[in-house]
C-alpha cells in the first residue's frame, strides 16, 4: 500500500533528523506518517481528486510534506530522503529498531567506537566496550545485549496489522476475475496471530493460469519467486513472502483446515482420523481401506466427520480446543461486531489528530452506543498530556457535545500514570470528577516483579481506578512485557471491579492470549479498547477482538459489548 510506504519513508526521514540533532522537523515528519498510514482511502486516490489541497487537509501534512507525497507519487522517489540515507553509515539506521537505542546514544556509539551496524554493536558488546561509555555502564550494556536478542528474533516476522490488509488488497484484486470462485487466507495470518511470517492465500478458479497471471502481475510485487498452474510465491515491497494457491472445489475444504491449524493442531486431528479409520491431508479426508476422498463441503463438515464440534481459526493452536470441541465445550467466542463501544481514545488535547467531536462523529459511523475520550495526564509530557486546568476545560467540552450527539453516550476520562511509587498522576478530587480513568504504566518497566505488584496493587486498591490499559506495556518486537505478578494484579482487578484491557493497537495487542485465557478462567472482566490517536485507528478495534478470541474470549467476559445500562452499572457510573 502507497499510504504505508509514505509513511515508513517519513517516519525514517525523521529518525535520520533526530540522529542529525535536528530539533523540530522529525516530530512533524512522525505525526504526518501517523495521519498517513491510518487513512483508510489511498493517497493517490485523495491527490487525483483533490490535488494538494486534498493532501493538505491530512493531519499533519502542510505544503512542504504535500509536495514530497506527490514527488513520491509520481517517481516513486523522494530525493531528499536518498540524500538522508547517503549520509549515514550503511547499516546503522538499523539500530534505530533496537529498544533502548534512541538517536543520541547511537549517535554516541558511532563517533567513540566506530559503530556502524548490528555487527559492531554484538563485537562492542562481546567485548565490554559499551559499558566504559558516559552515560553507559554495566546495567545498560545488558539491556542492549537482551534488546538485541529481541530484534533479532523479531527478524523475518511482520506484525498482523500490517500483513492483514496487504493480504486483503490482494484478496480484493483477485476477486475481481470472474474465474475466481472461492477465496481466504490461510496460516497464521487467518488464525490472526501477533505476528505473520508469509501470507497463504487459498483460491479455487475455473481459470488458474488467469488468477497467476494477476496475482504475479501486482503492483507492489518485487520478485517471482515461483510461478506455476497451482501455486505461486512473490515477494512483496514490503518485504514480506505471499503464495497463492488455486484448488479444484472437492478439496478447498480440506486444504483450507489443513492451511489454518498449526503443525500441532493437525497432528492431533490426523490421529483422530486415524482413529475413525480416516486419513487427513491438505487434499481432504479419505476412507484409509480404499483411499476413496469424502466428499466435504465445508471445514464444518470436516470437524464434524471427526467427531468434533467446529473450531474457529485462531483457537487452532493445540491448547485443548480439541479436546473442548470433542466434549462441546468450546467457548461461544465474541464476534467481530460485537462491540459497542471504544473506551481508550486520544485527541488534539494531548497527543491525538484530531478534535473530540471529530472522534465522536467517526464513533457514530461505526453504530459505537458509548466512548470515552482518554487523553494522557500530566506526567506523559511528551505527549503534552493534560493537567488539572485543562481537564476540566475538556470536561466543559464533553458535557457540551453530549446536547449536540443524542445518539451516543460521551464519558469524560483520562489516561493516568501510575508514578513508581503507585500513586497517580493526579489528585483524587479530579479524577472523581471523570467517569472513566485508564491506570497505565509509562515509566520505570525494569522494576522486578515484586516491586512492580506492589507498585500496581496500591494504585488499584484506589478505587480510583477503571481500567488497566495495555497492562503488559509490551511493543511487539520491540518493548519486552513487565514483571508482575499476574494472579494477583488479576485478583486485585477484579475485587475492585477494574476491568483489564485487551488494546488493540497493533505494536501492542496487550493483553497475551495466554494472559486472556487466564482472565477468562478466573472470571476477571476485560474491555478492548483501540487506543486511538486518529479517526482511522477506530479500525483497529478487529485486532483487539482477534486478540480476545485467541484467549478463549466469549461476548460476556467483554465489557463493551454490554448495553449502555449495563456497562454503567459495571463502572457504577451516574
Amino acid at each position: 500500500m502507497v499510504n504505508q510506504e509514505i509513511a515508513e519513508i517519513f517516519y525514517e526521514i525523521a529518525d535520520i533528523l533526530e540522529l542529525k540533532d535536528v530539533e523540530w522537523k522529525p516530530r512533524a515528519y512522525r505525526k504526518a506518517a501517523q495521519a498517513i498510514e491510518s487513512l483508510e482511502k489511498d493517497v493517490s486516490e485523495i491527490y487525483n481528486e483533490k490535488g494538494i489541497k486534498g493532501l493538505m487537509e491530512i493531519p499533519g501534512v502542510g505544503e512542504a510534506l504535500a509536495k514530497k507525497i506527490i514527488e513520491y507519487l509520481e517517481t516513486k522517489k523522494i530525493r531528499g530522503y536518498e540524500k538522508l540515507k547517503s549520509s549515514l553509515p550503511k547499516g546503522l539506521y538499523e539500530l534505530m529498531d533496537i529498544m533502548g537505542l534512541g538517536p543520541q546514544k547511537i549517535k554516541l556509539l558511532y563517533q567513540k567506537l566506530n559503530i556502524k551496524n548490528l555487527k559492531d554493536l554484538e563485537n562492542a558488546i562481546k567485548k565490554h566496550k559499551i559499558q566504559k561509555l558516559p552515560r553507559f555502564g554495566e546495567k545498560t550494556e545488558e539491556n542492549i545485549k537482551k534488546a538485541v536478542e529481541l530484534h533479532k528474533k523479531g527478524k523475518g516476522r511482520f506484525l498482523l496489522g500490517v500483513a492483514l490488509p496487504i493480504a486483503e488488497d490482494i484478496i480484493k484484486e483477485l476477486k475481481k476475475l470472474k474465474e475466481v470462485h472461492k477465496i481466504n487466507i490461510g496460516g497464521s495470518l487467518r488464525r490472526m496471530q501477533e505476528t505473520i511470517g508469509d501470507i497463504d492465500i487459498l483460491v479455487t478458479s475455473s481459470n488458474s493460469k488467469k488468477v497467476m497471471d494477476l496475482f504475479t502481475s501486482l503492483p507492489d510485487v518485487t520478485r517471482i519467486l515461483a510461478k506455476g498452474e497451482t501455486k505461486s510465491m512473490v515477494l512483496l515491497k514490503q518485504g514480506i513472502q505471499a503464495d497463492v494457491r488455486v484448488l479444484d472445489d472437492k478439496n478447498y475444504a480440506g486444504a483450507l483446515q489443513y492451511f489454518t491449524g498449526n503443525k500441532e493442531h493437525n497432528i492431533v486431528l490426523r490421529g483422530l482420523a486415524i482413529k475413525k479409520g480416516l486419513k487427513l491431508s491438505e487434499y481432504g479426508l479419505f476412507n484409509k481401506k480404499n483411499n476413496k476422498m469424502l466428499l466435504i463441503k465445508s471445514e464444518e463438515e470436516l470437524y464434524n466427520k471427526l467427531g468434533l464440534k467446529y473450531i474457529e481459526p485462531e483457537l487452532r493452536q493445540n491448547n485443548g480446543e480439541v479436546e473442548a470441541a470433542r466434549e462441546n465445550k468450546l467457548p461461544r467466542l465474541i464476534n467481530y461486531d460485537d462491540i459497542k463501544g471504544d473506551l481508550h481514545l486520544h485527541t488534539k488535547y494531548s497527543d491525538g489528530n484530531n478534535t473530540i467531536s471529530e472522534m465522536v462523529q467517526e464513533a457514530r459511523k461505526l453504530n459505537y452506543k458509548y466512548i470515552a475520550i482518554t487523553d494522557h495526564s500530566k506526567a506523559r509530557a511528551i505527549a503534552h498530556g493534560l493537567d488539572e486546568d485543562r481537564i476540566l476545560k475538556q470536561i466543559k467540552e464533553i458535557k457540551k457535545l453530549r446536547t449536540k450527539f443524542k445518539d451516543i453516550t460521551i464519558f469524560t476520562g483520562m489516561e493516568v500514570d501510575i508514578k513508581g511509587n503507585g500513586e497517580l498522576d493526579l489528585d483524587e478530587d479530579v479524577l472523581k470528577k471523570l467517569d472513566i480513568v485508564i491506570g497505565a504504566v509509562h515509566s520505570g518497566f525494569k522494576m522486578n516483579k515484586e516491586e512492580m505488584t506492589k507498585r500496581l496493587t496500591k494504585a488499584f486498591d484506589t478505587n480510583l481506578v477503571n481500567i488497566f490499559g495495555h497492562p503488559a506495556t509490551r511493543i511487539i518486537n520491540f518493548r519486552p512485557e513487565i514483571q508482575f505478578n499476574f494472579n494477583e494484579i488479576f485478583k486485585t482487578c477484579k475485587e475492585n471491579n477494574i476491568a483489564l484491557e485487551i488494546n488493540s493497537f497493533p505494536e501492542r495487542l496487550d493483553l497475551r492470549d495466554i494472559y486472556i485465557r487466564d482472565a477468562v478462567n478466573n472470571n476477571v472482566k476485560m474491555i478492548i479498547n483501540t487506543d486511538s490517536h486518529d479517526v482511522d485507528h477506530f479500525r483497529f478495534i478487529k485486532y483487539g477482538i482477534a486478540q480476545a478470541r485467541r484467549g478463549w474470549c466469549s461476548k460476556n467476559d467483554i465489557i463493551n459489548t454490554y448495553d449502555l445500562s449495563k456497562f454503567k452499572k459495571f463502572f457504577n457510573i451516574r
